[in-house]
């Protein structure tokens, strides 16, 4: 077990699936790792697609009177789970930054955005409902009922182990439904941690479980696509995976949520804040070592500030940005999340500066001497638009940057790809901003800014990226299904 895992509550480590309100240990365990190390963290029970089966019964049985809640009821074990949450954000920030490796800084702002969260649709819940809607028959009166959609599976990444959960797990709750949660094999502990938070909150049994699983994430996603006591699935990842589950789900027509993968552009037009466009790159770039979905992929710059925005950039990624443990002090970049991370950034790397004809700005390579999966934080300027970077989600720290003439040959560029889910640009001139945005194809758009991500936005994409929307009230909207009632007089 790591030397660094230390925490203040240590009934937050668990090794247990969570199903009906009982914490089920397997003999058969996985181990999770420090990215940054390579270090066994803690293990976890190896679950499959009988686990999740037990899993989907009860939530499905517990559903039968989770669903007669009132919103107020719900709104109550949400404020209560979020109160853990704040209560307990060293602890899970420090399970965060070791199976995740993101900083400690970084980890501690995605569970406060989780607590954020549960409290968001706390506040939100007990004001949502139907409307009232005047009938062409006088007659008649219609009214709309929102209604829980019913057991939900929530499929989550790692690289927001806690936040995703928030969004996915709050949401359902807040509508009134029952959940069987899957988390990513690589940071299964904070997820275990978050839900043992909401059973102290009072959440019923089988309202919240979770099966973890390092061998059988597949068949435990086709148990929860396929199995007809399941109304919904809400899936955060590749893009290959979300079509695969999203043919399934349509076996049995359930309501499907998809959060996938994406190839953000990055574009600053000439009347720019320089040096705001770079801090915004940063941001946007370089949060968990580029390994988000709505990171910068790609960066076009207009020919008129091209070199002072390169030097700026270059000059602020020296200066800023220090790759080390998540739990050392001063670290801003941690490890990638896997070798084969590793392996797709040298590609990219390698194939933009010889292939695209690139030129290497700032970093270039891996950083052995720190741990195995280090990458320096890397600009590469002058990159062709056909190299792969531009064409591909790096995940990664690469920055690759060509540069443009026009308005018009921008936008085109940048909707040269098969997703759309976030966007940015920066410009000063007001028309530019609302007519740019509106020609984006993505289902978010930053203008002068590099985040976007906050509860009250409607996360999500378009294209291949996917469908749906989290957070919000658009998100707890994807937990419900709309009733129409006709009532004669």
């Amino acid at each position: 077990m790591s030397s660094r895992l230390s925490l203040s509550n240590k009934e937050l480590l668990l090794d247990s699936n969570l199903i009906n309100g009982q914490w089920i240990r397997k003999a058969d365990q996985f181990d999770v790792t420090d990215p940054a190390n390579g270090n066994v963290i803690s293990t976890v029970s190896n679950g499959t697609a009988e686990d999740a089966e037990k899993a989907v019964a009860a939530a499905h049985a517990a559903f039968k009177s989770f669903k007669r809640t009132t919103p107020r009821e719900r709104s109550g074990l949400l404020k209560k789970w979020a109160q853990l949450v704040r209560e307990n954000i060293d602890d899970l920030s420090h399970l965060v930054t070791l199976e995740n490796g993101k900083p400690l800084a970084e980890a501690k702002g995605e569970v406060l955005q989780s607590a954020l969260t549960f409290e968001w649709f706390s506040e939100l819940c007990p004001h949502f409902g139907g409307v009232t809607i005047p009938s062409q028959d006088p007659t008649h009166r219609i009214h709309t009922l929102r209604q829980p959609a019913g057991v939900c599976g929530l499929i989550t990444p790692w690289n927001f182990p806690a936040a995703m959960i928030a969004r996915k797990v709050g949401a359902a709750v807040a509508a009134g439904c029952t959940t069987v949660l899957k988390p990513a094999k690589l940071t299964p502990l904070v997820a275990l941690a978050m839900l043992k938070l909401g059973l102290d909150a009072g959440i019923p049994n089988g309202v919240l479980n979770v099966v973890t699983s390092s061998d059988h994430a597949a068949e435990i996603g086709t148990v929860l696509a396929t199995d007809p006591r399941v109304s919904k699935i809400s899936f955060t990842g590749s893009t290959a995976v979300g079509k695969i589950l999203a043919k399934q789900a349509t076996g049995t027509m359930k309501k499907v949520s998809m959060e996938l993968g994406g190839n953000a552009p990055f574009i600053v037009f000439d009347d720019a804040d320089v040096k705001a466009a770079v801090q915004g790159a940063i941001a946007s770039k370089f949060r968990g070592s580029g390994q988000t979905c709505v990171c910068a992929n790609r960066f076009y710059v207009q020919d008129g500030i091209y070199d002072a925005f390169v030097a700026e950039f270059k000059d602020a990624v020296n200066k800023q940005l220090k790759l080390g443990h998540g739990l050392d002090a001063g670290t801003t970049q941690g490890p990638l999340s896997s070798p084969s991370a590793m392996k797709k950034i040298e590609e990219h790397v390698e194939d933009a500066l010889h292939t695209g004809g690139g030129k290497l700005i700032a970093g270039g390579k891996a950083r052995s001497d720190i741990g195995p999966l280090f990458y320096e934080p890397t600009i590469i300027a002058d990159v062709d638009p056909n190299a792969k970077v531009f064409n591909e989600e790096t995940f990664g720290p690469l920055a690759a940057i060509a540069r443009f003439n026009s308005e018009e040959e921008v936008i085109k560029q940048a909707n040269n790809t098969e997703v759309g889910l976030a966007s940015y640009f920066y410009t000063k001139d007001i028309s530019r901003a609302h007519r740019v945005s509106e020609e984006l194809e993505s289902g978010m758009v930053g203008i002068n800014t590099g985040i976007i991500t906050e509860v009250s936005l409607p996360f999500g994409g378009i294209k291949e990226s996917g469908y749906g929307r989290e957070n919000s009230i658009f998100g707890l909207e994807d937990y419900t299904i709309l009733k129409s009632v006709v009532t004669g007089i």
